[in-house]
Parts: structure tokens; C-alpha cells; sequence
């Protein structure tokens, strides 16, 4: 069997009887086509039989270097799901990755937060902006109003800029003050909009949006009535913290990382955050832990009043 077609199969699998997300099967159909076309350009192999342990070590191998850990281990576990299929259908009569281990250590990476003294920039010189615009009628200026709702949303909520940009219009309930966020894994969480700032700000893009906002579809819409891209909120957030004269470049989730510290500086129970984020694991959300340590050994290091004793 063309290693082609085994591909193929697993695909359908995974799409109509695993039913898995659309973003879950384009990061399978991306890591599989890179593996086809190493073994072809590499070690010319186009034939499922052809896959061995040699041929898997030197396409891991090969991983190292222009990837970082958490990519290549998203790629070997791709693999492994294909060759567990293909195992489990009868196609192949052995499994390639069976009694070989694949261990692959992360670089333990702290998130990066953006200071709140930087997110206050950011934040008054989005509506300064809105309240000195020459034209209200321009698009610019709905633009620039659902803008400041979409990052007020992001850093209010934790959520990511995916789940933001995929809301439905009937996910967000600013009458009872209710978001729901479509999470990893389809897992659903409800979040409460409890800041009239906040609220205020997503009223204000509904009122000016209102003909697109009624179309069945997403909430946040482009100017052609369209879904929002996170492409489009990337680099909107990038060009708005140049204005406001934020220092290093910013991205929508280094404001979840930001939420998520700042809760906990202000003694938030992590399990409480775990939930808020939408973390099947306590252990992801603990990072947060160290990140708070962190600013915090800083600041004693800094303020402490052992520093303003004289010992002689």
C-alpha cells in the first residue's frame, strides 16, 4: 500500500467516525504530508512496508533543531496515532513505534506576561483613540470599537484567541452578563462578564455592528461581515501597542498569561483559575505559580525594608 493512500485512510477515520475538530485534522494533514515528504526527498520511500524504526528515527531525528519540543512531540504523537490505526485495521502486521521509546524532554518555557503598567498604556491609549476619532462614521472608527471589545473580551475572560474570534453571537448574553467559551476537547466553560467597563465596550461594538451581529455566524466580524481572524486581532494588537509605546512585541496570549498571573497576585485560588482557563490539568496552570514567584522575589529583592538597615 502507498503510504499515500494509508494516510488517507486514517484521515477519513479521524474526520468521520473519530469526528474530530477541523483544526485537530489540519495539524494531522500538516504533520503527515512533512513526514511523506521527508521519507521521499530522504530515504525514497513511498511505500507503507518501506516505514521501519530506521526510517522513524532519522525522520525524529531529522525534528530536532528547526522545531522546538512541544512541536516535535505533537508530530511523534501524530505518528504514532496513524501507525496505531493502520495496527488496529489489520493493514500492517506490526507496528513500527512498538518496544521503541520516544522521550522527548520540554524546555521548561515561563509564559510571558505583559506588566500591568504596559497593559494601562495599552488600554487608555485604545480609548483615547476612540474618543478623539474625527469620524464616526468612517470604518476605521467601528473598526477601532470592535477592536477594544475584542481585547477587552480576551484579557476579561483568559480565553484564547481562537475561542474569542470562533464566539456565536448566541454565545455571548450581555443581559445576564454570560460568555461561553468553546474550549479545547468541544469542553464548554461559562464565564461571567462582571465589569461595566467590559460590558460596555462589547455593547458598544454590538450597537455598531448590529446588521452583522444579527447574521447567523460568529460575533466579531471583519469588514466584509465575515468571521474575525486571529491573524487580523495578531497583528492589530501588535501595531496598537507601537502606538501606545509599549516596549517588545505583544500577542493575545501573553494577555491570557497576564490575566492568569495577575489573578493570582491577587491570591486567587488556582483551582479557580484552572477552571477559568479552561485547563483539563491543575499542572498546566501551576506554571503560573512560578511566574508569580518569580515577580515576586523581584519585588522583595527591590522593596524589601531589610535593604534600609545598616549592619556594622
Amino acid at each position: 500500500m502507498e503510504l499515500q493512500e494509508a494516510v488517507s485512510q486514517f484521515l477519513f477515520h479521524c474526520q468521520y467516525e473519530k469526528n474530530l475538530s477541523p483544526k485537530t485534522l489540519k495539524a494531522y494533514s500538516i504533520d503527515l504530508r512533512q513526514f511523506r515528504e521527508y521519507l521521499a526527498e530522504h530515504l525514497q520511500i513511498a511505500t507503507l512496508p518501506e516505514v521501519d524504526k530506521t526510517a522513524l528515527r532519522a525522520y525524529i531525528k531529522s525534528l530536532f533543531g528547526p522545531l522546538k519540543e512541544k512541536s516535535i512531540k505533537r508530530k511523534v504523537a501524530t505518528l504514532k496515532a496513524l501507525f496505531h490505526f493502520l495496527e488496529r485495521e489489520d493493514t500492517i502486521a506490526v507496528n513500527p513505534f512498538r518496544k521503541m521509546e520516544v522521550r522527548i524532554k520540554e524546555t521548561r518555557r515561563l509564559p510571558r506576561t505583559i506588566p500591568l503598567h504596559d497593559l494601562q498604556l495599552l488600554f487608555q491609549h485604545l480609548y483615547r483613540a476612540k474618543k478623539d476619532h474625527p469620524d464616526r462614521e468612517s470604518h476605521a472608527y467601528r473598526a477601532l470599537v470592535r477592536d477594544i471589545a475584542v481585547l477587552e473580551t480576551l484579557f476579561f475572560t483568559g480565553a484564547r484567541i481562537a475561542e474569542v474570534c470562533n464566539l456565536k453571537k448566541e454565545d455571548v448574553d450581555l443581559q445576564k452578563g454570560w460568555v461561553k467559551i468553546l474550549g479545547k476537547g468541544g469542553r464548554e466553560r461559562m464565564l461571567q462578564l462582571c465589569d461595566k467597563g467590559v460590558i460596555a465596550a462589547i455593547e458598544d461594538y454590538r450597537d455598531l455592528w448590529g446588521s452583522d451581529v444579527e447574521k447567523n455566524g460568529h460575533f466579531f466580524k471583519n469588514r466584509l461581515g465575515r468571521r474575525l481572524s486571529e491573524q487580523t486581532v495578531r497583528m492589530r494588537l501588535r501595531r496598537y501597542a507601537e502606538e501606545a509605546g509599549v516596549g517588545g512585541p505583544l500577542t493575545p496570549h501573553m494577555l491570557r498569561h497576564s490575566v492568569a498571573t495577575l489573578l493570582l497576585e491577587e491570591g486567587i485560588d488556582i483551582r479557580y483559575i484552572q477552571i477559568f482557563l479552561g485547563h483539563t490539568s491543575i499542572t498546566t496552570t501551576q506554571i503560573y505559580t512560578e511566574v508569580k514567584n518569580r515577580t515576586q522575589g523581584r519585588l522583595l529583592a527591590m522593596k524589601h525594608p531589610r535593604r534600609r538597615l545598616r549592619v556594622t
